[in-house]
């Protein structure tokens, strides 16, 4: 299923579909099938694994819903299966006051393992913003990022964009937590 013809959000609802997606190797597996369909094989060689935890964690991600079979053909006798994700983008829920965010631990730790020596845009600023101009960044940044995935081209190198734009809690608040 060509990624155009997928649905535009998977909202991840389940207990299961957030285990699922909180691991790291699923986190990579699901990059692997962002843009094109690919087998139990392919998917191993991508992220670096043996083709037992390769399947294994595919079907967790199928059986939460978060991947599905595409194609099937026959191999030597053997049915290979192309999985894909199930929709363009996984929405997570909020997690709460004190909660992890899953996609921000996965983008740090995918930078940390990152080649040192490419190139990376990575930056901090902190901003005073009225809600409205907070609301309007946030929608212009999550326009941006749509845009681009409109261009991307499968047949590039993948680049991962994340960004987060958040009220910190207050000084006074990290505190009292800290204690």
């Amino acid at each position: 299923m060509p990624t155009d013809e997928l649905p535009e959000t998977f909202h991840v609802t389940t207990d299961e579909q957030l285990r699922a997606v909180s691991n790291l190797t699923r986190h990579r597996i699901m990059a692997v099938l962002r843009f094109e369909p690919a087998t139990i094989t392919q998917i191993a060689e991508r992220v670096g694994l043996a083709k037992g935890s390769s399947s294994y964690h595919v079907r967790l991600l199928e059986r939460a819903g978060l991947v599905k079979v595409v194609r099937t053909r026959k191999v030597r006798g053997v049915t290979e299966r192309y999985y894909a994700m199930a929709a363009r983008s996984i929405e997570l829920p909020d997690p709460g006051e004190g909660g992890p965010d899953v996609l921000m631990r996965h983008a740090v730790a995918d930078l940390e393992a990152a080649p040192a020596d490419g190139e990376r845009h990575v930056r901090m600023a902190h901003l005073r913003l009225t809600d409205e101009q907070f609301a309007e960044l946030g929608a212009r940044l999550q326009a941006l990022a749509d845009e681009y995935r409109e261009l991307s081209d499968p047949s590039l190198p993948d680049a991962s964009l994340v960004f987060a734009l958040f009220h910190p809690s207050s000084r006074a608040q990290a505190e009292r937590d800290a204690k």
